[in-house]
């Protein structure tokens, strides 16, 4: 039965992205936000293909946000986006993956090294421009990803550019049933892809927390201080918090609702 969920997950996921890599090429997206709802339909396609299961909770942002989650896994984009487009900021290290980092690329996804301080300041002044445009950005605020229990010190660059745009931020905790699917220390991607496609679906859980706003003479550390012991409340035991399970046409419908503002 293993056997069965691979082929059907390994044939079905290239197929939607070699599709999209063509779609990307031949009609590239008019600006930032027709390209971040572009990318959420393709990356919604992937996740049904791999039966990602997605439950939200909490307010979806509707509006421009700096979306900031916690980095558990390569899978957290496919998550996130079709509930939320928005251009995403990842790693620089996909950008040279095969289909993906040209998918992104094509798609507006803004890659950053943040080790390399003339990359850090090209991506940030990339996400001034986006949030100002009116288009919400994605932004993985710990650097790296952990293997979900707990939340790293978010890099600040993000929260002053919210803070001066008055901007809200938006924190995301995002958690695997299994926790097996989180891709720490540089893992192997290839074994670590296996393993996720053998099983028959991925769960996982999305909480959007309350909008935060800037205040006044808050220092961006300090608000991104606040960001992070939202996302360490989320990932705790809750009850009061009502969940939403998407399937595929669910988060297509969501998307639509998005109000549409010129980029």
């Amino acid at each position: 039965m293993k056997a069965h969920h691979v082929l059907r997950h390994l044939t079905g996921g290239p197929f939607h992205s070699l599709a999209e890599l063509g779609s990307a090429r031949t009609h590239p997206p008019r600006d930032a936000r027709d390209a971040a709802h572009r990318l959420a339909g393709a990356l919604g396609a992937v996740a049904k293909a791999h039966d990602l299961v997605v439950t939200v909770r909490g307010e979806v942002p509707r509006g421009v946000a700096l979306i900031v989650p916690n980095h558990v896994s390569y899978l957290d984009p496919i998550a996130i986006l079709p509930v939320g487009p928005a251009i995403p900021i990842v790693t620089g290290e996909l950008a040279s993956w095969p289909i993906i980092g040209p998918i992104g690329a094509a798609r507006g996804v803004a890659y950053v090294t943040r080790r390399d301080r003339i990359a850090r300041v090209r991506v940030l002044r990339r996400m001034h421009d986006l949030l100002a445009a009116g288009v919400p950005v994605l932004n993985f605020a710990e650097g790296t990803t952990t293997d979900g229990t707990r939340v790293l010190p978010l890099w600040r660059g993000g929260f002053g550019i919210a803070q001066r745009l008055e901007v809200p931020v938006v924190p995301v905790a995002i958690r695997y049933r299994d926790p097996s699917l989180a891709w720490v220390d540089r893992g192997r991607f290839i074994p670590h892809y296996l393993r996720m496609a053998a099983l028959p679906r991925i769960e996982v859980e999305v909480t959007f927390g309350n909008a935060m706003l800037p205040r006044a003479g808050e220092p961006p550390e300090a608000m991104a201080m606040r960001a992070r012991q939202s996302i360490t409340a989320m990932l705790e035991p809750r009850t009061s918090v009502a969940a939403i399970p998407l399937t595929g046409n669910d988060q297509a419908r969501r998307r639509r609702r998005v109000p549409q503002r010129a980029a």
